[in-house]
């Protein structure tokens, strides 16, 4: 779920600091308003469950004449539609609940699947398709996904870029969660560059405090010049130093009460470690020229891209300061590990990038978030975000559709890890085996193909086991199935 509240931000990436409010998603302020259109009664009390234990309010109506004299007065943020019901096909219903509906994300749900029909209706804006009996752990999560969706349409969502409802993710908030029970403890945030530790740290700090006015100060430990170190943590008393001509707080003192978050640690120079390791294990500091110790009250929270074993072998890094580190540490999954979470991902990104360049968000064809979710994306959710930025820019302003650069994709595929599957787990994935479909194929579209087939067979055609083995969303696997039709295995 996203996270609520605001807090005082102060980042320092150079000479100068600032304050700045930090935006943050208002999802859980009000309630989402949830339409459930279902004539099984007992279905529909446990989908008002679910609605409500995520934070929605329910309105349950039995057919699609009631569903037209609610809409017609009230707008809803979600909207679950059986697709049999007493008085007509819930498909056909779609479009016009979509029109009065325009923001709200859509879920069919059905006891008798129909692949074309989903694969139509998919093609025409259909958030999820869910075949009955439904769990409330599906459900859940569906539900879960949807309010991702709406957060996209909320610019103050900016904290909460690298969440989503994949089973990695999941994991990460359980363990952010687990710390934020211990204020006073020091975490380590790992993973790999764009992968999300800064909003991790901001995350966590949201847990931990429950004053919106708690103070959250980022230090880029890669950017904070050797020479003036000390005097930019600690603070200087006047006449400390030529040009001290009056006393100056530090960013130590400015985090008093909140958190103190060391991003890049692994760049400190080693000379310099020290001066952190006193601070970390005394929890005291001393500022330039003072002869008296303060205290310092809140959290610290590091992080780094790099090995600090590996930098500790080398002779880079203190092996005194990475036992006070590494005391709660948490990595962060790389986005590749976790393709489900990209549509959302995306949609919150284009509101984003939309708004700062002050123009409409434009869509995203279901071939190129296929694309996207296809792609490993190395730089993850850094590089997912300077894909979409570099397209948006490409883009007309008065296009429906966003112009996505598939051609920068295809290279940067070429070169960057395999997306989902390797000879070991494709046997038939030799070049001499390749249909003539294939043949027609990038590289990594090739290797898609061959697992999508391999797991359907394994499978027999079970789309929703065959997406969980894959790792992707049953929607994205319909969107792959419509550009490969012959890939479904023919009914018996």
């Amino acid at each position: 779920m996203i996270g609520s509240g605001s807090f005082t931000h102060l980042e320092y990436s150079g000479l100068d600091t600032t304050l700045n409010p930090m935006p943050q998603p208002n999802l859980n302020r009000r309630k989402y308003s949830c339409l459930i259109v279902d004539d099984d009664a007992m279905f529909a009390r446990m989908a008002a469950q679910v609605v409500r234990d995520e934070g929605g309010v329910p309105t349950i109506v039995a057919d699609i004449a009631s569903a037209r004299q609610v809409t017609d007065s009230q707008l809803f943020d979600l909207i679950l539609l059986d697709n049999h019901l007493p008085d007509g096909k819930g498909y056909e219903y779609y479009d016009r609940l979509a029109r009065c509906n325009p923001n709200a994300p859509i879920v069919m749900i059905t006891g008798i699947p129909d692949l074309g029909e989903a694969v139509n209706l998919t093609r025409n804006g259909l958030f999820d398709y869910l075949t009955k009996p439904v769990t409330v752990d599906a459900l859940g999560a569906c539900l879960r996904r949807a309010q991702l969706r709406l957060a996209a349409g909320n610019i103050a969502s900016v904290g909460d870029e690298f969440f989503g409802d994949s089973s990695p993710i999941r994991e990460l908030l359980t363990q952010l969660r687990q710390a934020a029970k211990h204020p006073s403890s020091t975490v380590l945030l790992t993973g790999e560059t764009g992968a999300g530790k800064d909003m991790a740290a901001r995350k966590l700090h949201q847990l931990t405090h429950k004053d919106e006015n708690a103070p959250f100060i980022a230090v880029n430990c890669a950017a904070l010049p050797a020479d003036i170190f000390e005097s930019e943590l600690f603070g200087a008393e006047r006449g400390a130093f030529t040009g001290a001509d009056k006393n100056r707080g530090g960013l130590v003192a400015a985090a008093a009460g909140g958190t103190l978050f060391l991003d890049e640690i692994g760049e400190v120079p080693l000379v310099l470690q020290g001066k952190l390791l006193r601070l970390l294990d005394a929890r005291e500091y001393r500022s330039l020229g003072s002869t008296g110790n303060q205290q310092f009250r809140g959290r610290f929270v590091a992080a780094t891209n790099k090995k600090l074993d590996q930098e500790v072998a080398a002779g880079r890094f203190r092996s005194d300061l990475l036992y006070r580190l590494d005391v709660f540490s948490v990595e962060l999954p790389p986005l590749r590990q976790r393709r489900s979470d990209i549509p959302g991902l995306a949609e919150l990104l284009l509101s984003q990038l939309a708004s700062r360049y002050d123009r409409a968000k434009p869509m995203l064809r279901p071939e190129d978030l296929s694309a996207l979710e296809a792609h490993s994306f190395p730089g993850n959710v850094r590089e997912l975000r300077n894909v979409l930025e570099r397209s948006l820019l490409r883009t007309d302003d008065e296009s429906k559709w966003l112009m996505l650069d598939l051609s920068w994709l295809n290279r940067a595929g070429a070169t960057s890890p395999g997306p989902v599957a390797t000879a070991a787990t494709s046997p038939d994935a030799s070049p001499g085996a390749l249909g003539e479909m294939e043949r027609n194929l990038t590289a990594m579209e090739a290797q898609e193909y061959r697992l999508i087939r391999d797991t359907l067979r394994k499978t027999n055609g079970g789309i929703r086991r065959a997406a969980a083995l894959i790792g992707l969303s049953p929607q994205s696997l319909l969107r792959r199935l419509e550009k490969w039709p012959e890939l479904r295995p023919p009914k018996e």
